[in-house]
């Protein structure tokens, strides 16, 4: 029930009684202050600390007596007393707070006056009352009525700090704060509004890390995970959203950074996927640009952020030999560069006979990431394309054709095979050749050559990335990256004994006086054969021909010329769309009257349509298991053998 000017009715009986005491209180106070001016004399001595509020008005001047006008207000009978509710929990820690903060403001600044009478000047301050709380709490009264201990704050001397002005002022503040009141100011507004306090000095520094040095060891993230979450926010925008982060940083605890850290490198670094794009997700009718095109331009940039990925290319011609190399690593896993590369593609000539078995000692050499994306063969040609096992999904179905250059033999030995598929946007052809041997049978090589590209048909299904620049005469023109390997059968035209004194006078890897009289750099030079197609620099020795298991060159009675006939070569639709990293071979494999060539590329891949025929993440599964199986029983042999050599080494005496 409210009253006309607009109070509760409870609200104005204690305002009431209020200014009752008060007027009671002036007049006790005028009474006092002539006795007051008895004892001192009437020499207007200021009063001393501890002096109540009525003794200090009665010590004004006769002036502001007058000027301050109080409404005398008829005094009623009291009525009935009423009880008050219990302050609830919300009520009773505001109350406790804010007394917190009232001497918290009263030992900033000595100076100021009362943050209680300025926050009273504002609008007074109302507690979050539930139904009917009653506001008239003896701490607003206390608020209002006594003046802070800053102002009447004695000097070092003794004295007050003021003189009759300044108590005028201070009992005009009293007045208007009185005045506010009693007009309903007070209780505007549900919220207490509070003087904004700022701190005399700089708070000094807090250590943030409080856990200790063993907690922190015990959370420290991994090495290969530090950089995980600035590469999160700065390529996916992934703040933390984990719960337990949000519940150590927002409960305002403080936390140490590595244990957070930590908890981080437990989930998942995969980017989220959110429910609404997979339902509108579609692998059929994807976009270049689309954000949920498997092949877009998106999926790209999160496993190629700069679009260029490793890929390692070999040939080798393996004389049919049965014996395998004991050790792969030095071939498909080199030491120059530091990591291994995304895709490895080998190609084999005159392959060993268990053609399985070389397989598989691939897969056991390459390890669990990689996966046989397709082989194939003809005749003992084969061709092998291993891929990360990650990125089998963005694969287009595998296609691959043949073409045979040597019909009179039973055995094809001489020939082409080709295989071809599309990742991401990017179309790519591998081809592994075996050209006619002989070392003026430079014609029919080219003739090898010709009917390689014109008979090899490939793609089938997978359509073309840019049909505009293709040639139907050409296989290499229907492709954006093509890479052309094999035993190419080029020769040096030059004597044996010349070249052996090249050799002997250049042992390390000056072999330039060597390529002056290569075969294949003059024929392409001319553009007679491999048109549009480029080869690394040479800085490795002739790859053919070695006596078997030995570093010496032919010393049989042939007394063949060191030759470069293993090559790699390739061509681009666009241009720096290949660059050559490194070519080389492998002199420790010696099981073979050739070496193996290597060549390592980066090579760009662009974004692609999600039309097209997919591989589905398909593999060779039985290879895959029969590798790493073979693979973890070599590890735990070689274990067993330094344990045993290690405990042999021990003599004991008795």
């Amino acid at each position: 029930m409210s009253t006309p000017n607009g109070f509760p009715q409870h609200s104005r009986v204690c305002l009431t009684r209020s200014v009752e005491g008060g007027a009671v209180q002036d007049l006790q106070a005028k009474k006092a202050g002539k006795a007051a001016k008895k004892e001192a004399g009437g020499d207007g001595a200021p009063p001393k600390i501890g002096t109540p509020i009525s003794e200090t008005l009665k010590l004004l001047p006769e002036e502001l007596k007058a000027n301050m006008k109080i409404k005398s207000i008829t005094p009623r009978p009291p009525r009935k007393p009423r009880l008050e509710r219990a302050a609830s929990l919300d009520e009773k820690s505001w109350r406790k707070w804010r007394r917190f903060r009232t001497s918290q403001e009263s030992l900033t600044d000595p100076n100021e006056t009362s943050s209680s009478n300025g926050s009273l000047q504002e609008a007074s301050p109302s507690p979050p009352a539930r139904g009917r709380a009653s506001p008239c709490n003896p701490c607003y009264q206390q608020h209002s009525l006594h003046s802070s201990p800053d102002a009447l704050e004695a000097s070092p001397g003794g004295k007050s700090r003021g003189g009759a002005s300044d108590l005028g002022k201070r009992a005009s503040e009293i007045s208007s704060a009185f005045g506010g009141l009693l007009r309903g100011k007070g209780f505007a507004g549900g919220k207490p509004r509070l003087s904004q306090i700022m701190p005399a000095r700089p708070l000094p520094p807090m250590e943030l890390n409080v856990a200790s040095h063993s907690l922190r060891t015990a959370n420290r993230i991994d090495s290969d995970c530090l950089d995980y979450r600035h590469y999160s926010q700065h390529k996916f925008g992934r703040v933390s959203s984990s719960l337990s982060d949000s519940r150590l940083q927002g409960n305002g605890t403080l936390y140490d950074s590595s244990s957070t850290d930590s908890m981080k490198s437990t989930f998942s670094v995969l980017t989220p996927i959110r429910a609404k794009d997979v339902r509108s997700r579609s692998y059929l009718e994807g976009s270049l640009l689309a954000s949920g095109a498997l092949m877009g331009a998106e999926e790209l940039s999160r496993y190629f952020p700069d679009r260029n990925m490793g890929i390692f290319v070999a040939t080798w011609n393996m004389q049919g030999q049965k014996e395998l190399p004991a050790n792969l690593d030095d071939f498909l896993l080199p030491t120059d560069p530091d990591f291994a590369q995304d895709m490895y593609v080998i190609g084999v000539q005159e392959g060993c006979p268990d053609r399985r078995e070389w397989e598989i000692r691939l897969q056991e050499t390459l390890g669990p990431h990689y996966v046989l994306l397709h082989s194939a063969a003809h005749g003992v040609l084969y061709m092998s394309v291993f891929i990360r096992r990650d990125l089998i999904w963005f694969c287009s179905e595998v296609e691959y054709a043949t073409v045979t250059t040597r019909i009179v033999s039973q055995i094809k030995t001489k020939g082409a095979l080709g295989i071809s598929f599309t990742f991401f946007g990017t179309s790519f052809l591998f081809i592994t050749s075996h050209f006619t041997s002989g070392d003026s049978k430079v014609n029919e090589r080219k003739l090898d050559y010709n009917k390689t590209i014109q008979a090899l048909t490939l793609p089938k299904n997978v359509p073309d990335t840019n049909p505009y620049r293709s040639s139907s005469s050409d296989v290499t023109t229907r492709f954006d990256e093509v890479f052309w390997f094999g035993d190419f059968n080029f020769r040096l035209n030059k004597d044996r004994e010349t070249v052996d004194s090249i050799l002997n006078q250049n042992p390390d890897t000056d072999v330039s006086k060597l390529l002056v009289y290569d075969q294949l750099t003059s024929e392409m030079s001319r553009g007679s054969i491999f048109k549009g197609f480029q080869e690394a620099d040479i800085h490795f020795r002739p790859s053919y021909k070695f006596d078997i298991g030995k570093d010496s060159y032919d010393t049989t009675s042939k007394q063949r010329t060191p030759s470069y006939t293993d090559r790699v070569v390739f061509r681009s639709r666009y241009k720096d769309d290949i660059q050559a990293v490194k070519y080389s071979s492998c002199p420790v494999i010696k099981t073979s009257d050739h070496r193996p060539v290597f060549a390592l590329f980066r090579v760009k891949v662009r974004p692609g349509r999600d039309n097209i025929p997919l591989a589905a993440g398909l593999f060779d599964r039985d290879l895959y298991l029969i590798g790493i199986r073979r693979r973890a029983t070599r590890e735990l042999l070689k274990r067993r053998e330094q344990k045993d050599q290690r405990s042999s080494s021990i003599c004991s005496i008795s």
